[in-house]
C-alpha cells in the first residue's frame, strides 16, 4: 500500500478491554481438557489479509490494552485463503481477518471455521455478516470508479461497469485483477447476471487492453497521475488520499455505482479457525474488531463504513443503504475459485 496511516484515532480508544473476553462458543470445546488449558494463554496467531500499515496500529493498541500477544502473518486475503486450504487442520492460524467476504466464505465452506458467539455476530446487521455465524463482518467498502477529472468530464463517467466492454475504453481502464475485492465484484456479476454475462464481460474487458496493477492503491495512483483515465477501486482509497492531500488537490475523482454489480458493498470480516474453538484470546480480538472503539478507528483512519449501531460513517460518504444491490447476498461470494479460473482463462491472472 502506498500511503501511511497516522494512528490519530487510536486516541479515541482507552479500549475498555477489561470486559472484552468473549464467551466460549462451543460447549464441547470447554469440556475438552486440552482446549480448556489453552483457552487463555495470552497469545494467538492472526492471518491478516489487511494492509500492515493500515491495521498494525490497531493491533498494537489491542496488545497493549489487553496484554494479549498477537502473532501476525500478513498477505493478501486470496493468498491466505489458499494457504489455509493447503494447511487444513495443521494451520497455526487462530483467526482469519480478511479484506473480503469471498475468502471468508471459501474457508467456511471448507469447514475450517467454528461458529462465533451470538453476542459478537449479533452486533452486525444480517446483510453485512455471514448467514450461519461462521464469521462476522467488520467494515464495509463500496466499489467505485475513479476517473481523471482533467481528461474526463463527470458527465462522461459510465454509470455501470458494463460500459467498459466498449472499444472506446481500450487502454484507458486500470484495475488489480489479483485483488480480492476486484475478484469479489466479478463473483457478484456471475451471481447477479449469470455465468455467460460475466464471461462475456471479462473477455471483452481483457480484449480492451486494460492497465493491470498490483493493488487498489496503485490503480488510484495511475488515475491521479493521469496515466489512466479510469480505475476500479474501493472507495476508501480515494478518501485516504484526499484526507492527506486535500480534496481540492485530487486530480482523481470517484463515482459511486448504486445498484450495479460493479458497485457492491463488500465487507472485511473475521472468523475463528476450528482448531481455536474456545480460545478466549482470539475471541477477545474478534470482539474488539466490532467494538465502538475499533469501528471509530476505521471511520477516522480509513473512511470505511462502520457496521455497528451507534457509530456513524464519515459524512462525505453516501448512506450505505443507498448502495444496496437487489438480490445480492454476501454468502454468494464464496465461489471465488470459479472467478479466479475465469480471470485466468482470459489472461487477467
Amino acid at each position: 500500500m502506498h500511503r501511511t496511516i497516522v494512528p490519530a484515532a487510536l486516541a479515541v480508544a482507552a479500549l475498555a478491554l477489561a470486559g472484552c473476553t468473549a464467551s466460549d462458543p462451543s460447549p464441547a470445546a470447554s469440556a475438552d481438557p486440552s482446549a480448556a488449558a489453552t483457552a487463555a494463554d495470552g497469545a494467538f496467531t492472526l492471518y491478516a489479509g489487511r494492509s500492515e500499515d493500515l491495521v498494525e496500529p490497531l493491533i498494537t493498541q489491542f496488545e497493549e490494552a489487553s496484554g494479549i500477544d498477537v502473532d501476525v502473518r500478513y498477505a493478501s486475503s486470496t493468498e491466505l485463503e489458499a494457504l489455509l486450504l493447503e494447511e487444513g487442520e495443521r494451520s497455526p492460524a487462530d483467526v482469519f481477518w480478511s479484506q473480503d467476504a469471498g475468502s471468508l466464505g471459501a474457508i467456511a465452506a471448507a469447514g475450517m471455521l467454528t461458529p462465533l458467539p451470538g453476542e459478537i455476530t449479533g452486533l452486525v446487521p444480517a446483510e453485512f455478516t455471514s448467514t450461519d455465524g461462521s464469521w462476522v463482518g467488520v467494515t464495509g467498502r463500496a466499489r467505485v470508479i475513479a476517473y481523471d477529472s482533467v481528461d474526463v468530464a463527470e458527465a462522461d463517467v459510465p454509470a455501470t461497469v458494463a460500459a467498459f466492454t466498449d472499444p472506446a475504453y481500450r487502454g484507458r481502464l486500470a484495475f488489480a485483477p489479483g485483488n480480492a475485492s476486484f475478484q469479489s465484484f466479478v463473483t457478484a456479476m456471475r451471481v447477479l447476471e449469470g455465468e455467460d454475462a460475466a464471461d462475456a464481460w471479462v473477455e471483452a474487458v481483457a480484449a480492451n487492453e486494460p492497465i493491470l496493477t498490483e493493488s487498489n492503491g496503485q490503480t488510484l495512483d495511475l488515475v491521479q497521475s493521469g496515466e489512466a483515465d479510469f480505475g476500479l477501486i474501493n472507495h476508501y482509497y480515494w478518501f485516504e488520499d484526499a484526507n492527506e492531500l486535500g480534496a481540492e488537490s485530487m486530480r482523481a475523482q470517484i463515482s459511486f455505482l448504486p445498484g450495479d454489480p460493479g458497485g457492491i458493498v463488500n465487507v472485511t470480516g473475521a472468523g475463528l479457525l476450528a482448531g481455536a474453538a474456545g480460545d478466549e484470546d482470539a475471541l477477545a480480538f474478534i470482539e474488539h474488531l466490532v467494538s465502538p472503539e475499533a469501528q471509530e478507528y476505521f471511520v477516522t483512519e480509513t473512511f470505511e463504513y462502520p457496521l455497528v449501531d451507534g457509530v456513524e460513517a464519515a459524512p462525505e460518504l453516501p448512506a450505505i443503504e443507498s448502495l444496496a444491490v437487489t438480490g445480492f447476498d454476501l454468502a454468494d461470494l464464496a465461489s471465488l475459485a470459479d472467478t479466479q479460473s475465469l480471470l485466468a482463462e482470459h489472461g487477467l491472472l
